[in-house]
C-alpha cells in the first residue's frame, strides 16, 4: 500500500476509494457514550479556540475536570464536559467550568457562581427534589428564564 495512494486502519471500513477520500458524517445518536464525550470534546474544543483557547483533555477526572482550557494569556480553566445543565456538590469549591450544549448551542459557566445564581432564583424548583438532596441535578429541558440567565455564557459560533 502506498503511502500516498490510500490508508487502511485494521478493522475499519475503507475510507479511500483509489486517490479519493471517503468520509461519512457520523449520526451522533448512533453513537455509544464513551464515542459522544469524545466527539462533543471536538466540538467545543473548536469553539473554545475562537476564544483563544487550547484544550488538553485529561484520562481521569483530575480535581474534577475533564480537561484543562488553557487561554492564550496563560489563565486556564478546569472544564467538566456535561451533555446537559447540571450541578453537583462534587463540583463546588474546586473550581470547575461545565460546559454543555442545549439545543444546538453550548454554554460555559462558572460552576459556582451560577449554581448560587440558580439557588436564588430557581430553589424551589430544584432545590427540594431528591435528586439535589443526593447532591446532584441536571435538565433535559431549559425553561425561557433559564436559557435568558444563560445567555452571556453562550459560545458564539
Amino acid at each position: 500500500m502506498s503511502a500516498v495512494g490510500s490508508w487502511h486502519l485494521e478493522g475499519s471500513k475503507n475510507l479511500t476509494h483509489g486517490n479519493h477520500m471517503k468520509l461519512e458524517r457520523v449520526t451522533y445518536e448512533r453513537l455509544n457514550s464513551r464515542q459522544k464525550e469524545r466527539f462533543n470534546f471536538q466540538k467545543v474544543s473548536a469553539l473554545l479556540a475562537d476564544y483563544g483557547f487550547a484544550t488538553l483533555k485529561l484520562d481521569d477526572d483530575w480535581q474534577g475536570a475533564d480537561f484543562i482550557a488553557v487561554h492564550i494569556t496563560g489563565e486556564h480553566l478546569k472544564v467538566q464536559l456535561k451533555s446537559r445543565l447540571t450541578f453537583d456538590t462534587k463540583y463546588k469549591c474546586k473550581g470547575i467550568h461545565i460546559v454543555f450544549p442545549n439545543d444546538g448551542n453550548w454554554y460555559l459557566i462558572d460552576h459556582d457562581k451560577m449554581l448560587d445564581e440558580f439557588l436564588k432564583r430557581f430553589a424551589d424548583t430544584f432545590a427540594m427534589t431528591a435528586s439535589w438532596g443526593k447532591g446532584g441535578y441536571s435538565w433535559n429541558h431549559l425553561s425561557r428564564e433559564k436559557l435568558d440567565l444563560l445567555k452571556p455564557f453562550r459560545l458564539q459560533p
